[in-house]
């Protein structure tokens, strides 16, 4: 619009210039070397512009004649410049569609095209890792790490091959190299805290996590959080020799994240052995009613050493009432109701929970209250612990696909912070019910000939003589077949076997789970 109107304004000028001349004519003379020509005006600008016209197209051959060799040159290298480009965009193409011949083929264009640039070297060393060639990529990622503006980029890569081969050491090295060159790379920042978890140095780790969110790389909610849990890590291993060092950290994790079970578990442990009851109790209190846990209860009912059985019935009868008739307050209800003999309000507690499908829990305290009422060998008993083989599982603390009797502050798989969730794990089926039965009648004979535990919480899983346990991770369970956490038990009587099973409810699950994958 505007050059449309400038163009008017120009021609519309020149029209005017053309009307003025004709309206004011007059001569020009021209005396040179002896001549003398006389002419009118509007010929002889005329003829100034045609001479202005004749010599700026002779000024344009001649330069054009004199830049020619440049400009085929500069020609060939901007053709060759976009089929390096076009080689480029086809090689990353290839890359994320996983065609590892057609990645190979285009890098070594855009390299033969374009040269040793940033990109192509990121082409070449993603080519070389589709194709399985981690040599040539990490070859790739070195030549990008000598080169200062692509130095990060080549660490990363550097430390991803460095993971693959299960070099944690050099790995180490290349994150902390790239957190030290650009600190905001949250890659390198998360490798170096989840070092320091490993190693146990929970202060740097903390530091680490500070220093994120100082940078905006994390949200304020997602520090305090991962603080919390940091501190009750280090709260976990002072506990047993530094008790004043512990009772700060978890107090300070239980300011940052009340809601954090283990926090308020350690927290409320030590400032019941200061005697601060008060204090303990509303820590608990706080946890418990964000989420009900066995440890909280158990740390509840014990806060006061030497309390009568009456008064620990009194102290979960307060947890059922801040939760709510939770599942788990009646649990703990019913283990205080039942240590007081108080056998028909444990029973009246655990009623609502029998309606539908109880769980493991719920069945083994039924049996522990017949046991505890009428004796371990009574039929009630037995009928309990069989419907205990059979029944869905309880919240447990899961991480990873790996189920744990206790909470850590990382998960033992992929060392992520803060991974263990306190939550149901999925019904995993195993196999026929008639391959397992011999499993299950084992393990609830040998349940019926523990003694029923005296804690509140506790789940213990008794396992068929002669079964191992695994002991690289202790607390981590592997349930599969032959495998749990509990010590093994003693060896099941022999008159086990001809205990018949309790009849299972239509739609429950027969098979017994396995470790989640």
């Amino acid at each position: 619009m505007w050059r449309a109107l400038v163009f008017l304004a120009l021609l519309a000028l020149a029209a005017y210039g053309a009307v003025w001349i004709a309206d004011h004519p007059g001569t020009v003379n021209v005396a040179w070397n002896g001549y003398d020509v006389q002419m009118s005006l509007a010929i002889a600008l005329t003829g100034v512009l045609v001479a202005a016209i004749v010599v700026a197209l002779i000024w344009a051959i001649v330069t054009g004649v004199i830049g020619l060799p440049a400009s085929i040159s500069r020609s060939t290298r901007e053709r060759r410049r976009n089929k390096g480009l076009a080689s480029l965009s086809r090689g990353m193409i290839a890359v994320g569609s996983g065609d590892p011949l057609a990645a190979r083929r285009h890098a070594s264009d855009a390299e033969r095209l374009l040269g040793s640039q940033p990109l192509t070297l990121l082409l070449k060393a993603q080519a070389a890792q589709i194709s399985g060639d981690r040599d040539a990529a990490e070859r790739a990622f070195r030549s990008m790490a000598d080169d200062p503006e692509t130095r990060v980029l080549g660490l990363r890569g550097l430390f991803v091959e460095a993971r693959r081969r299960e070099d944690d050491t050099t790995a180490r090295a290349y994150a902390v190299e790239a957190a030290r060159l650009a600190p905001s790379v949250t890659w390198a920042n998360e490798a170096v805290m989840e070092a320091h978890c490993a190693d146990g140095d929970w202060s740097a780790a903390t530091e680490t996590v500070e220093r994120r969110a100082s940078l905006g790389l994390m949200d304020k909610h997602a520090a305090r959080r991962q603080r919390a849990v940091l501190l009750t890590a280090a709260a976990q291993s002072n506990e047993a020799g530094a008790p004043d060092t512990a009772t700060e950290q978890a107090l300070k994790a239980v300011k940052l994240a009340p809601d954090l079970v283990p926090a308020a578990v350690i927290a409320g442990r030590l400032l019941a052995r200061r005697n601060d009851l008060r204090k303990a109790a509303k820590i608990i209190e706080a946890a418990w009613k964000a989420t009900p846990h066995p440890e909280l209860g158990r740390v509840y009912l014990n806060l006061r050493t030497g309390d009568s059985a009456r008064d620990r019935v009194a102290r979960a009868e307060t947890l059922a009432k801040l939760s709510s008739w939770d599942p788990e307050a009646r649990l703990v209800l019913a283990q205080a109701a039942t240590e007081a003999k108080e056998f028909g309000r444990a029973r009246e507690t655990l009623a609502p929970l029998l309606d539908d499908r109880p769980t493991v829990r719920v069945c083994r305290m039924m049996a522990r209250i017949e046991a505890a009422e009428h004796g371990a060998d009574s039929g009630r008993s037995r009928e309990w612990l069989a419907r205990a083989a059979r029944a869905p599982r309880d919240p447990s603390w899961v991480a990873d696909g790996v189920i744990s009797e206790r909470w850590a502050p990382i998960s033992p798989t992929t060392g992520r912070l803060d991974a263990f969730v306190w939550k149901t794990p999925p019904e995993i089926l195993m196999g026929p019910e008639e391959e397992d039965a011999p499993a299950a009648e084992a393990e609830t004979a040998s349940l019926a000939a523990a003694p029923p535990a005296a804690s509140v919480g506790t789940t213990p899983t008794a396992l068929p003589a002669g079964t191992m346990t695994p002991a690289s991770k202790p607390g981590f369970l592997e349930t599969g077949a032959g495998t749990a956490a509990a010590p093994s038990a003693s060896p099941a009587p022999a008159s086990a076997s001809a205990i018949p099973p309790a009849p299972v409810p239509p739609g429950t699950p027969t098979e017994r789970p396995r470790r989640i994958a």
